[in-house]
């Protein structure tokens, strides 16, 4: 049941929870969003403080907030404190998504599945594809999920502490734990760390590349988590290559456009178009 099954007011509040949240780009991509469904929405910004998330959820009771976006490091709190989890969440026992089903609040998780989108986006077959994920952090973890979900028959989780590779390989029966040079053999290669966020191309050094990118080549497509720089390092260096590159602000906008989905109810009209040119001039303007 969609939030626009419950009778709400003509105005609607959403907002994303975080801290710090100053630098989030959900602000335009949700106010893009809105604008382009032409429903009478708005959405802002709060930077809740650790620990008070339970404070934010209450709120969100209180005040008939229609949405809840849910950033670090409120994610894995709210997935304890809401009525119901979707499956996704359940899974991964993290929240990214706040909505209302009748009086009930429904935690979800839409990055994995946002992630997914934004490879089909862009073109990629995953159904049959051999995928190596760099990471076995929350982003890793979510991006997991979802290729199982979506029919990805191999992932490989790469990660320097082992224990922590077999912990996300446990999500899915497809995961295995691998090894660096596992990434030549794979169909799509993922950056699911941080590393090379905030760092220009001309500036980087090894240790702001994921992988050794000889083990890239022109037969791989590459996708980074990292959008700021747009073009990482090693998505310029997969480029170079004949790599396909898929970059991190896809997931943002598909992720965002599910939770939009969530809200809106599923005849709601979703313009990624929009909300992807919103998230670039937000990121030009950072």
């Amino acid at each position: 049941m969609a939030s626009s099954d419950r009778e709400l007011p003509p105005h609607r509040l959403a907002a994303v929870i975080g801290s710090p949240v100053a630098h989030s780009l959900s602000p335009a991509i949700h106010r893009a969003a809105f604008n382009a469904a032409g429903v009478d929405w708005s959405y802002v910004a709060f930077d809740v403080e650790p620990g008070s998330a339970s404070e934010a959820l209450a709120a969100m009771r209180a005040l008939g907030i229609g949405g809840l976006s849910v950033t670090m490091p409120h994610k894995t709190d709210m997935a304890r404190l809401v009525d119901r989890l979707d499956p996704a969440a359940a899974a991964l026992h993290t929240v990214n998504t706040v909505s209302w089903d009748g009086d009930q609040l429904v935690g979800s998780s839409t990055d994995g599945a946002g992630f997914v989108a934004s490879l089909i986006d862009a073109g990629v077959e995953i159904a049959g594809a051999r995928v190596a994920v760099i990471g076995a952090g929350g982003a890793a973890r979510s991006v997991i999920d979802a290729l199982a979900r979506a029919g990805a028959p191999g992932i490989t989780v790469l990660n320097r502490s082992h224990d922590r590779a077999e912990q996300a390989a446990a999500l899915a029966p497809a995961a295995t734990v691998g090894i660096v040079t596992d990434v030549s053999r794979a169909d799509i290669v993922v950056n699911a760390t941080s590393v090379g966020m905030g760092v220009a191309p001309a500036e980087a050094g090894d240790d702001d590349l994921p992988c050794p990118p000889e083990l890239l080549h022109a037969g791989h497509i590459v996708a980074d988590l990292v959008y700021h720089p747009l073009e990482t390092a090693w998505l310029q260096r997969a480029a170079d290559l004949g790599a396909t590159t898929v970059d991190g602000l896809g997931m943002l906008v598909h992720q965002a456009a599910l939770q939009q989905r969530i809200w809106l109810g599923d005849d709601a009209v979703i313009d990624t178009t929009a909300m992807r040119l919103a998230a670039e001039a937000a990121l030009a303007a950072s």
